[in-house]
């Protein structure tokens, strides 16, 4: 079978689309901290997403898609494409050129280790937070995605991932192996990290506008991470479009009818954050259930979630900018609603309770959920206790109080006293400004 042009192209697109989605995250996140540490987290969402590129030419593509070691569908053969060498040649028998689907993929490995970053703002040393990113995606990512979106070649020449393929599971686009496990591996890695300076008050969103903005791409970005996983240009990636749009849609309003009974007022940060919400929610079952399905997946995980968000209060987890709140509770709703509310008219071909299907597709899905969670979370844990034990996690106290743009990367997001010229000259003398606390000196520059 030749390679099939149309759905190549769609593919090429949706990759792209889905490499917005990296500097979405980092406007999303930027936004969201205080102003002395937002380069910092820009800076370890561009670290991890490169790191992990890396990773994934040396070893990740074979650990996740190479044939399961033993056929046991836990981890693919890391040393069956080395360096990704053996993708060059055009294979005829392929519908996709296997270059691509490696490209595609290697995307999803970069976004998901980089939304861990948003639960350590402020606090983490950047060093430790690179080390950290390559071991959880070898450790961690790497053999959930064998087990999520491994699958068995036609001919059986080929074991993939036991999820998939043994379980059954229905994860379209990754609500296990991207959301739940970075969401559950977030929650482990502040426990160890522990709490910021200012907790339980800190620093309110510096720039809400970045915030939405990040917001909007990564929703223009996630037509891509869904729709693409469809593999062709056909129906079933128009289902999981309008899915994706119509969920996000409900989830957003859902999230400000919350807020606005809760708190008395809708917030700019309620729309961005329930827009990821409906965006997480619907990842695993945009191919799963009807528009008007999508639209209840999307109206529970807007509801639920801003409530989730709170219990980092009452629990006293330092998740800083709601990880474990949207992520791993938006997750995990998305990977269960789907044993209530799939139905075989839409891609995937299976029925829910609510659809006459029983609860034998709940029960799966909830296995599937349980399975990441417990090892994401405990793999994380042993991760992070040996890294703060033994090169540190934790920036010093100074250095967190000062801000981690100044004291790390010798930078601040914005200069307030900047050179100032007039007529393409320099003021013959300098300009009176203001103090801001945490600011470099003039000694300092």
């Amino acid at each position: 079978m030749p390679v099939d042009t149309g759905s190549t192209a769609w593919i090429l697109a949706s990759a792209m689309a889905v490499s917005l989605m990296v500097p979405g995250l980092a406007l999303f996140y930027g936004g969201m901290t205080a102003t002395k540490s937002t380069l910092n987290m820009m800076m370890m969402v561009f670290g991890a997403v490169a790191l992990t590129g890396v990773l994934w030419v040396l070893y990740g593509y074979s650990a996740v898609f190479g044939n399961s070691y033993g056929g046991a569908g836990v981890l693919g053969d890391v040393t069956e494409y080395p360096g990704l060498g053996q993708l060059l040649a055009e294979q005829p028998d392929a519908t996709l050129p296997p270059a691509l689907v490696a490209a595609f993929q290697a995307l999803f490995a970069a976004i998901t280790v980089a939304l861990v970053a948003g639960a350590v703002a402020d606090r983490m040393k950047f060093g430790a937070w690179l080390v950290f990113s390559g071991l959880w995606v070898t450790l961690v990512y790497l053999p959930v995605a064998h087990w999520v979106f491994a699958f068995d070649s036609a001919d059986g020449s080929v074991t993939g991932g036991w999820i998939a393929n043994r379980l059954a599971a229905v994860d379209f686009a990754g609500g296990t192996a991207v959301h739940v496990n970075a969401g559950i591996a977030a929650l482990a890695v502040v426990l160890v990290l522990g709490k910021r300076l200012s907790w339980p008050r800190p620093a309110r969103p510096h720039n809400l506008p970045s915030t939405v903005l990040g917001a909007g791409i990564l929703w223009f970005g996630w037509f891509g991470f869904n729709g693409g996983s469809a593999l062709a240009a056909g129906n079933a990636a128009s289902v999981v479009f309008l899915n994706t749009f119509a969920a996000t849609c409900a989830a957003l309003l859902a999230w400000l009818v919350v807020e606005k009974l809760r708190d008395g007022h809708a917030t700019t940060l309620g729309a961005a954050s329930g827009t990821i919400a409906g965006l997480v929610a619907i990842t695993p079952s945009c191919g799963a259930v009807s528009p008007v399905g999508a639209m209840v997946v999307g109206l529970v995980a807007g509801a639920v979630c801003p409530l989730a968000v709170g219990l980092k209060h009452r629990f006293g987890y330092d998740d800083a900018l709601d990880v474990v709140g949207v992520h791993l509770v938006g997750g995990v709703l998305g990977t269960l609603l789907i044993g209530f509310l799939a139905t075989a008219e839409a891609p995937n071909g299976r029925d829910g309770l609510f659809y006459g299907g029983g609860f034998e597709l709940l029960g799966v899905q909830a296995v599937a959920a349980a399975a990441v969670l417990a090892y994401s979370f405990v793999v994380t844990l042993v991760i992070a206790l040996v890294l703060h034990k033994t090169i540190g996690l934790r920036l010093p106290a100074e250095a967190e109080q000062q801000g981690i743009d100044l004291t790390v990367h010798a930078e601040t997001a914005y200069d307030l006293a900047p050179a100032t010229a007039i007529g393409g000259g320099a003021l013959p003398h300098p300009v009176a400004t203001a103090r801001i606390p945490g600011t470099v000196t003039d000694a300092a520059r």
